[in-house]
């Protein structure tokens, strides 16, 4: 397998979790290299259903070493609560197979408190932040004020970096969002109490997967989120705050650009996203409804309804160049099942314009009408699919027209939920 990086394409909610499930069973070690529990990733095992918010999404195949690199911002209490329910389960149960790195950034109470109110005072111009203090901690990170998680493991450094830094919070909460103060002893002994229980497994990662990388070991990088969400290359403002792409990987996890040698990308068969900013292809009408109930699009961290539309080629190419896509999984193809015609967006026209890729202004991409090609339906239910020939012919002409469009080939299809609804070709 050697090292293989997995992205989503579209506004994330691809089905990353399933395809790392799967492809696990090939990899040594499994790595989530950015954000935070503001990700959610299902996998449904048999008649098991396991939600992962933190926690790289391979700890169900046994034996995996989990790595949760700098590149992620930690809820240590949402961590633990994870850690403890998979434990429970019989997962994890040797410390050596979860490593928590030595230098990732902590989510602390004031973050999510400065979050929700930011959030909350924007009115109707609201980014759809999930509210978990991801946005703030990153900004801490950047601005060389953050706590992280080997700060926390000494008791003398962790007291005096809360001390300062929520004096300042909690000016800013009080005069700038008008919000309560928070207590310092509360959030001290809690966290305290924190660094006792995760101190086992934390390390330097970044030097652990160089010598993995060394050893010849397989390893699957795991990223949140999806590529329209980057806070660089997606629809500014209404992003994530970290790197979702692949690029991402060699900050986020510390290793160097030439120890990558595949990329995978992760997209679904229509598109849906979460929160607000611009879905050109976004459907306000019984289809979409009918794609929400039937492709269960609600938030796996949330609860939210997602918004659904039609596939977007436009954004799935950009994907595939910003990321260097070596292959695509396409997922949720049988949620297409009787629909007829189906349509694919391959470009979009903005005031009179044409654009095949999609613009950098979300002002713009608000503006887009999308271009539409129509294909025919299928009827037949696709679950029991295992090979492309098992696949009705109009899916099979779906999957061959998306790949046509994205340039990028299909190594995997999922036909379910379950993890073994997936045609697998490479």
């Amino acid at each position: 397998m050697g090292t293989v990086v997995v992205v989503g394409v579209q506004w994330g909610d691809e089905g990353k979790g399933k395809i790392v499930d799967i492809l696990a069973r090939d990899a040594d070690v499994v790595v989530r290299f950015q954000g935070g529990n503001n990700a959610g990733h299902t996998l449904v095992v048999g008649s098991e259903r396991t939600v992962l918010h933190l926690i790289p999404s391979g700890v169900l195949n046994e034996g995996r070493i989990c790595v949760i690199a700098n590149g992620v911002v930690i809820d240590p209490g949402v961590l633990i609560e994870e850690l403890n329910a998979l434990q429970g389960r019989g997962y994890l149960t040797d410390e050596a197979h979860l490593k928590i790195s030595d230098e990732a950034h902590l989510i602390m109470p004031y973050h999510c408190a400065i979050d929700i109110a930011r959030e909350r005072r924007r009115g109707e111009g609201k980014v759809g932040t999930t509210g978990r203090g991801i946005g703030p901690t990153y900004e801490d990170k950047v601005a060389r004020t953050g706590i992280r998680v080997v700060d926390l493991l000494d008791e003398e450094v962790f007291r005096e970096k809360l001390t300062q830094t929520l004096e300042e919070k909690n000016r800013y909460l009080r005069a700038v969002l008008g919000e309560d103060e928070l207590d310092f002893a509360t959030m001290y002994d809690n966290y305290r109490g924190y660094a006792d229980r995760l101190r086992p497994y934390v390390t330097d990662t970044a030097l652990y997967l160089y010598d993995a990388i060394a050893a010849g070991r397989s390893i699957l990088f795991e990223g949140a989120q999806g590529t329209m969400l980057d806070v660089d290359h997606g629809t500014y403002p209404f992003v994530t705050s970290s790197n979702t792409v692949a690029g991402g990987v060699c900050a986020g996890a510390g290793v160097g650009p030439g120890s990558l040698e595949s990329v995978i990308g992760i997209c679904k068969a229509y598109t849906t996203r979460v929160g607000n900013g611009p879905f050109p292809t976004e459907l306000h009408d019984a289809l979409g409804e009918r794609l929400r109930e039937s492709g269960d699009e609600f938030g796996a961290t949330t609860g939210r309804p997602r918004r659904c539309g039609w596939f977007d080629a436009v954004v799935v190419r950009q994907a595939s160049r910003v990321n260097g896509l070596t292959g695509i999984a396409l997922t949720k193809l049988d949620v297409l099942t009787g629909l007829d015609p189906i349509r694919v967006c391959t470009s979009y026209r903005v005031d009179g314009v044409s654009y095949d890729c999609v613009p950098p202004s979300a002002r713009l991409l608000e503006r887009a009408v999308p271009v539409y090609e129509e294909l025919p339906g299928w009827t037949e239910p696709l679950s029991a699919a295992r090979k492309l020939t098992d696949l009705p012919a109009n899916a099979l002409r779906y999957v061959e027209r998306l790949r046509e469009l994205t340039g990028t080939p299909f190594p995997m299809i999922s036909v379910g939920a379950a993890r073994d609804e997936t045609i697998i070709l490479d």
